[in-house]
């Protein structure tokens, strides 16, 4: 085979390109435009059949890859010393995630050439906003495999972290212990790419509803892209505004309340008031007012020293209408979740 120097490296069952997952293109969303964004990503537009297929030697890719390398090894073992960031290994990895992405098929007219999505030259400005700006490798692709989701993310739009997927476990339990629950309306605060509010809307019964704000018109657009993709746009809608400020008209209704503010790790701040934590403060207060009596709510946080402050934020406030509140670990048995119910 032709492209038997870049292995393929299967990442996820579910590839952005699946024809088992629904990919509308979007009008209205003109950061999935390629011409509109020289620098935007890659595999999110793919299905894209206006979008302008280039062509490249194998020769060129070949030269590509070990100019990618090159740059790697360059840079080391800086990128973990600094911030516990991509040993060398997983950086050569992604130069063969890359290449996957990239590649369209073999030019069947002409032997030794195949087709791309990008330009070589657009490759190299790809990788190098890799190694010297330290661009995120799902910005670059314009995916995150999350869960069972293949989530388009650009850049403005926080990326899903693995211990976020604690919340929908946590929620599949509630919901199967409790049919009110179940069939629910819910609400995912500060969204994102829409992660928690799919996977949300995935477990929920028939007549469950999510729906999902954010004030970043750019994240609600890719989150409402996110969202109809997967073909549920009848069961999440995606509200524009900051935090409880879309669900005035939900107030009291909501059977459960999630939400993974943005914050800074915990080893690299000092003190309570870390980025995140006003935010969480202000969602608890929002909470007793926006749950129904029963109502489930579970909060992210940086780790255990927040996780205990607002636990005893949410007891011991005046108006405090919370109960069987808890912390639980994430995968790692880190403490970073605050879960409980509405009295």
């Amino acid at each position: 085979m032709i492209l038997s120097g870049f292995p393929r490296f299967i990442r996820c069952k579910a590839s952005p390109f699946s024809p088992n997952l629904k990919q509308p293109r979007y009008k209205n969303l003109q950061f999935l435009s390629y011409s509109t964004h020289p620098h935007c990503s890659i595999s999110c537009l793919s299905t894209n059949p206006s979008k302008p297929i280039y062509s490249a030697t194998v020769s060129d890719l070949k030269k590509w890859e070990d100019w990618a390398k090159t740059l790697v090894y360059s840079v080391g073992s800086k990128f973990m010393e600094t911030d516990n960031g991509p040993e060398v290994n997983t950086l050569c990895r992604e130069i063969q995630w890359l290449l996957q992405d990239v590649v369209v098929e073999e030019d069947q007219r002409v032997e030794g050439v195949v087709k791309l999505r990008t330009e070589m030259d657009q490759l190299y400005i790809l990788w190098n906003q890799r190694i010297e700006k330290r661009r995120p490798f799902q910005y670059i692709v314009g995916c995150e495999h999350w869960r069972d989701l293949v989530l388009c993310v650009q850049d403005g739009v926080l990326i899903p972290r693995p211990e976020t997927e604690k919340i929908v476990e946590l929620v599949e339990e509630v919901v199967r212990k409790d049919e009110g629950l179940r069939e629910g309306l819910w609400s995912d605060l500060g969204t994102g790419s829409g992660a928690l509010a799919i996977a949300i809307g995935k477990v929920l019964g028939v007549g469950g509803n999510v729906i999902a704000t954010d004030l970043s018109p750019v994240a609600a657009s890719v989150a409402e892209f996110n969202v109809r993709r997967y073909g549920l746009q009848d069961k999440v809608e995606i509200r524009q505004g900051s935090w409880l400020e879309p669900l005035e008209d939900a107030k009291g209704k909501l059977a459960g309340l999630v939400s993974n503010p943005p914050y800074i790790p915990s080893g690299q701040i000092s003190g309570l008031q870390a980025e995140g934590m006003d935010d969480l403060l202000h969602l608890c207060e929002g909470a007793a007012s926006m749950l129904k009596p029963g109502g489930f709510f579970a909060f992210e946080t940086n780790g255990e020293i927040q996780s205990k402050f607002l636990v005893n934020f949410m007891l011991n406030h005046p108006k405090s209408m919370f109960q069987d509140v808890r912390i639980v670990a994430d995968f790692a048995g880190m403490k970073r979740f605050v879960t409980g119910f509405c009295q």
